[in-house]
C-alpha cells in the first residue's frame, strides 16, 4: 500500500496489496484464522468479490467457488476468478436472490464458508488497522460505498474526519456521514479516467464525485484497480 497525491487529494492505494485489494486483504485474514478449506460467494456479475476471494484463495491454498449469474458472455471479473483457480457455478435464472439461494444450499450440503455479500467478513478491523498504520490525520475520507462496510471501517480509523461515502448500488444506511448517490445505475460503468487503476463499477464513480466536492485535506480510498 501507498499514498499519491491526485490533484491534492491522497489516494491510498490499497490495490496494490492484490488482485482483489481492500477485499483480499479481509479474505486472506479470515482464512488464516478459519479451519474452512472451500470458500464460497454469491456475486453479482460485475461484482469485485469474486476476484478478491480467487486471488486470497490462490495465495494461501485455499479453494474458491463462485456463483454468478449464468449469460452467454462471461463478465471479465469472472473469467480473472477463473483463471486464478477458483470454480465457477453458473445459475439461471440469474437474479441475484436466486444465486445467493443456490450458494447458501451449496454451503448446507457441503459445509463450505459462505462469504457474505460484499466480501467482507468479520475480520473486517484489518481495514481499520491499516489505515491507522499510515499515520495521517485527513479532514476528509472518501469511497465508493456498497454495502458501507468499508466506509464504517474508515470512519472508526479517522473518526474526526468528515466521512463521504459514494453510494453506487442500493441505499445506504446507518452511514456515520454524507452520503452521495451515484446518479446511474450500478450495471453501468464510469467511462471517466482515472488517474489511478479504479474498479469502474465503484472507485472510479466515487473519484468522480470526489474530485469535484473534496476539500483541502481530503483522503480517498481506492479498493481495486480491476
Amino acid at each position: 500500500m501507498k499514498i499519491e497525491n491526485h490533484d491534492g487529494i491522497l489516494v491510498v492505494r490499497d490495490d496494490l496489496i492484490g488482485l482483489g485489494g481492500t477485499k483480499t486483504r479481509v479474505l486472506k485474514a479470515l482464512m488464516n484464522d478459519s479451519t474452512n478449506t472451500t470458500f464460497v460467494y454469491a456475486s453479482p456479475r460485475q461484482g469485485s468479490a469474486q476476484i478478491a476471494l480467487a486471488d486470497a484463495a490462490s495465495q494461501l491454498g485455499r479453494k474458491a467457488v463462485i456463483f454468478t449469474a449464468k449469460s452467454k458472455h462471461r463478465h471479465i471479473k469472472t473469467i480473472k476468478a477463473e483463471e486464478l483457480g477458483a470454480t465457477i457455478i453458473e445459475v439461471a435464472p440469474g437474479y441475484l436472490n436466486v444465486v445467493q439461494a443456490r450458494a447458501r444450499e451449496y454451503c448446507k450440503q457441503t459445509g463450505a464458508y459462505l462469504v457474505p455479500f460484499g466480501g467482507y467478513t468479520e475480520h473486517i478491523s484489518v481495514i481499520e488497522q491499516a489505515a491507522r498504520e499510515l499515520n495521517i490525520n485527513p479532514t476528509q475520507v472518501w469511497c465508493a460505498a456498497g454495502s458501507g462496510t468499508l466506509a464504517k471501517q474508515l470512519h472508526k480509523a479517522w473518526p474526526n474526519a468528515q466521512l463521504n461515502a459514494v453510494q453506487v448500488g442500493k441505499e445506504l444506511k446507518d452511514i456515520p456521514g454524507t452520503v452521495h448517490v451515484w446518479p446511474h445505475k450500478f450495471d453501468k460503468g464510469c467511462k471517466e479516467p482515472t488517474p489511478f487503476p479504479a474498479d469502474s463499477y465503484y472507485e472510479a464513480k466515487a473519484w468522480q464525485v470526489c474530485k469535484e466536492k473534496a476539500k483541502p485535506g481530503a483522503v480517498f480510498w481506492n479498493v481495486a484497480g480491476n
